[in-house]
């Protein structure tokens, strides 16, 4: 079963700059909520919640100030600042229990391929993999053990089985990961010098 956290929320109204500021300087995140048949909801959510969330997919109890129920949300996206290394934005969904929905899952490869011992390398082309299922049956994770791979072989989105009751949505003919073939070191090849002969002319 899919992991669940909680994260707790503030209400916030949108477009009040110095709010947010505000918010900001306290170690809050502007977030927004949507999702089907649910009205768009935006909040602030602490930093470090975060910072500190779980790897793969998980499933969220958002526990909003002020409200009985929590919302039940899936992240979807992180908004980053220009370095990169600072979170600015959040956006959640809200999900429906019993409702499918399409998410992005992690792709974990497992095992080390045989070709490996021959000097292959192993590359792996996809890391997500798009899926539609009921929020319960979300994968944390899709593990494909690629032990089996030699020199050569190439893992398609059509090799693999998905978990009960979760349909892969990506493109069959994508390539999640190869092994190649070793890389041949090139030599230089030494080029010869021309000597050049030099015939001592006699002055009579």
């Amino acid at each position: 079963m899919i992991q669940t956290i909680e994260w707790k929320a503030i209400p916030r109204e949108a477009g009040k700059k110095s709010e947010v500021k505000q918010f900001r300087n306290k170690g809050y995140i502007p977030a927004e909520i949507y999702g089907k048949g649910h009205e768009n909801f935006h909040a602030y959510i602490p930093k470090k919640s975060v910072l500190s969330r779980p790897h793969g997919t998980f499933l969220i109890n958002l526990v909003v100030e002020g409200e009985e129920e929590p919302k039940v949300c899936i992240l979807k996206s992180i908004q980053y600042n220009y370095l990169g290394d600072e979170p600015i934005h959040v956006d959640l969904y809200e999900v429906t229990f019993g409702v499918e929905l399409d998410v992005e899952v992690p792709i974990e490869l497992v095992g080390t391929p045989k070709g490996i011992e021959f000097g292959g390398l192993l590359e792996q082309h996809l890391h997500t993999l798009l899926v539609r299922t009921v929020p319960r049956q979300i994968p944390e994770e899709i593990k494909i053990d690629v032990s089996n791979l030699d020199i050569g072989d190439v893992l398609y989105v059509r090799d693999i089985t998905p978990p009960e009751g979760v349909k892969i949505l990506t493109p069959p003919d994508e390539v999640i990961a190869t092994v190649s073939e070793p890389e041949e070191a090139v030599l230089e090849e030494e080029v010869p010098g021309v000597e050049e002969e030099v015939t001592e002319e006699t002055v009579e």
